[in-house]
C-alpha cells in the first residue's frame, strides 16, 4: 500500500523562476484568447456574407 507521509519537503522557491513562468503562462493565454477571437470574427464575417 501505498505510505502515509505526515511530512513533506519542499524545495526552496526562486521568486524570478515563478514569476516568469507565470507571466509566461498569461502571454500564451492571452495570444490564445486573441487567435480565438479573431478567427471566430472571421467565420462570423464568412457566415454573413456566404449565407445571408
Amino acid at each position: 500500500m501505498a505510505e502515509h507521509r505526515e511530512h513533506y519537503n519542499f524545495g526552496e522557491v526562486d521568486q524570478k523562476a515563478l514569476l516568469l513562468d507565470r507571466q509566461r503562462g498569461w502571454e500564451g493565454f492571452v495570444q490564445f484568447s486573441t487567435w480565438g477571437i479573431v478567427i471566430t470574427v472571421l467565420v462570423l464575417l464568412a457566415l454573413l456574407v456566404f449565407v445571408v
